[in-house]
């Protein structure tokens, strides 16, 4: 049935004038489940499933798509794709010039130990509840304990007309707690780790013990009522893993994004200050500062086999001892430069096209312990987990708040604060990073919401890190909204 379905879906739009075409036959099931207050606030099990067809007429791109993936319809979703094309051809400011790919017959699976679906429903709302329970019996304090978990498994088969044809499987699961404290005139909140998302099984939930977590978010998030206010200072700034990751999200990954240097993003995201005059010259961080963009590391939510161009996972350098030396490519950005894919397209589902999205976009570890960073630290502050974010659409200018900061004295984390909000210019703020820890702190975290596209598509993927410190970087203390 399928091969008659790719088969229909290429022969109908080579017969109707494309030179390229490409049909993904996708299924994604998901579940999704939120506690609040040791009650399921929100029980979601989905299943969604249909085929996208690409074509390409006279340099210029036509999609359609249809959630019935029968020969017949595959026929009419070609001609509609290559309707839409040839109506792009009229009004193309330039063609499209596909960076070439050599096409293979393959098969690809996200290992895991314990399939995510097959857990019974019961037995995670249990796990989600004990963990709001944990965290309420901390203290009075706490009026909002919340916790979610989330699985999600996709199965696609792509087939192209230069003749590659792909099978992949790729599963991924979560889980995230948050506790809410108010009292003493505040409001805080504290969460574990937001970003524990990995591509594997059930595994990856029973390892992070969320009721333990879910106390010790409790703990911390009545601690930080009556902490201070963060000062107003310039100093050295250590930034925790989580935290971290969200910056080299926003301030690394999406700057490198071909499409968007090239204007493609402007209407909605923004832009990009890494163009193409760049490449290869601009001093993006300090000489310690490398960071790869990497779809093969085990664990991450960017991790798969092929791209969905049929284009191999890569392990690529963006930044090369401080210099920007790669971007973010499909093949279409990629030929517009003349560069080879670095095997970014991806799509969130059988509905949308491929786009440039990050993969694991990961900073290499360095050769610290974190002991010893903050012991060498004489004044600073070391910040982590993010509460609020805001950059420019050019991705330069930035402003991050996290939910917990200690102040650094003499090589000794000493007093809590809140509010803490450190801000700066993404090149000097990289160009300011002088220690980084080394592998025994480096972690794979994940991003399962990051947005691009219009029509909006939601995509997972990875950061790995460790702890950094930055220098001469300017804190202060925010106001909670």
């Amino acid at each position: 049935m399928m091969e008659d379905v790719i088969q229909r879906a290429l022969d109908t739009a080579l017969k109707g004038g494309a030179t390229y075409a490409d049909i993904r036959i996708v299924e994604i099931t998901t579940e999704n489940i939120v506690t609040r207050n040791a009650k399921v606030r929100n029980l979601v099990v989905g299943k969604s499933r249909g085929m996208g067809i690409r074509v390409l007429y006279k340099g210029a791109w036509g999609f359609s798509s249809n959630y019935e993936v029968t020969p017949t319809e595959a026929e009419r979703v070609a001609k509609e794709a290559l309707k839409i094309a040839k109506a792009s051809a009229m009004v193309k400011k330039k063609d499209v010039k596909l960076a070439p790919v050599k096409p293979v017959k393959d098969s690809y699976k996200t290992p895991y130990q314990k399939d995510p679906f097959k857990v019974p429903i019961e037995e995670k709302i249990k796990l989600l509840i004990e963990s709001d329970k944990e965290a309420m019996a901390v203290g009075k304090e706490i009026r909002v304990a919340s916790s979610t978990m989330q699985a999600r498994r996709e199965n696609k088969i792509f087939a192209s007309s230069e003749g590659a044809y792909i099978i992949q499987e790729i599963t991924w699961c979560g889980a995230s707690q948050t506790a809410v404290a108010i009292g003493y005139g505040d409001m805080q909140d504290r969460s574990f780790d937001g970003r524990n998302y990995n591509t594997g099984g059930y595994e990856i939930i029973e390892a992070i013990n969320l009721p333990e977590r879910a106390r010790e978010s409790a703990v911390e998030a009545i601690k930080l009522l009556q902490a201070k206010n963060c000062p107003s200072m310039i100093t050295d700034v250590i930034i925790g893993g989580s935290q971290l990751a969200l910056q080299i999200h926003e301030s690394c990954g999406h700057p490198t994004e071909l499409d968007r240097a090239l204007g493609a993003e402007a209407a909605y995201a923004g832009t990009s200050f890494l163009t193409p005059d760049k490449l290869g010259k601009f001093r993006y961080g300090s000489d310690i500062v490398n960071l790869v963009a990497d779809a093969t590391v085990p664990g991450g939510l960017g991790t798969f086999g092929y791209d969905d161009e049929g284009v191999p996972a890569q392990r690529v350098y963006l930044i090369k001892n401080g210099i920007f030396v790669n971007y973010l490519s499909d093949r279409t950005s990629a030929g517009e430069l003349g560069l080879e894919s670095t095997g970014a397209a991806r799509a969130s589902g059988w509905n949308r096209i491929p786009i440039v999205r990050m993969t694991n976009i990961n900073l290499e570890p360095g050769d610290w312990d974190f002991e010893e960073l903050v012991r060498e630290t004489k004044h600073g502050i070391y910040m982590e987990t993010n509460r609020s974010w805001s950059i420019d659409d050019k991705r330069l200018n930035f402003q991050f708040g996290t939910q917990i900061a200690y102040i650094i004295e003499n090589g000794e984390m000493k007093e809590l604060v809140k509010n803490a909000v450190y801000t700066g210019i993404t090149y000097e703020f990289w160009r300011s990073c002088d220690a980084i820890c080394n592998k025994k702190y480096w972690k794979m975290y994940g991003t399962p919401n990051c947005g691009k596209g219009q029509p909006g598509q939601m995509m997972y993927v990875g950061h790995g890190t460790a702890p950094a410190r930055f220098k001469n970087i300017r804190v202060f203390g925010g106001v909670r909204t």
